[in-house]
């Protein structure tokens, strides 16, 4: 039995999405930041222009990125951290729960994975 990537099966905005959140959590897109235009990042992901658009309108609608009309989208100051929080309690309530049982199946200690606990 094989896994299926997370993202199978996902619409492409969400994909989008989760590509500019991952840029704005690495501080690609800085906070205070002019995030790229909808036509110039929908070329550069070979994407349709109104996937991106969709994408962007998400960020805006959870106050993550601000729109000054004619000049651009910006990242929202608290963005990162706010983002980080989402991803945090996502990842734990439920990507955390399956890589743990796939651990315990495959008998694979924790401690050695993480390099026998020096600092990640």
């Amino acid at each position: 039995m094989t896994s299926i990537p997370a993202s199978a099966g996902r619409p492409v905005y969400l994909k989008l999405r989760d590509q500019i959140a991952a840029a704005i959590l690495d501080g690609t897109f800085a906070e205070g930041a002019m995030l790229p235009s909808v036509r110039a990042y929908a070329a550069a992901e070979a994407a349709n222009p109104l996937t991106v658009a969709k994408a962007y309108q998400q960020f805006q609608a959870e106050g993550l990125v601000l729109v000054q009309r004619g000049v651009g989208m910006f990242v929202a100051h608290g963005a990162a951290e706010t983002l980080r929080a989402r991803e945090r309690e996502a990842f734990l309530a439920h990507e955390w729960p399956e890589i743990r049982a796939r651990m315990r199946r495959l008998h694979l200690d924790p401690m050695r994975l993480l390099g026998e606990g020096e600092a990640v």
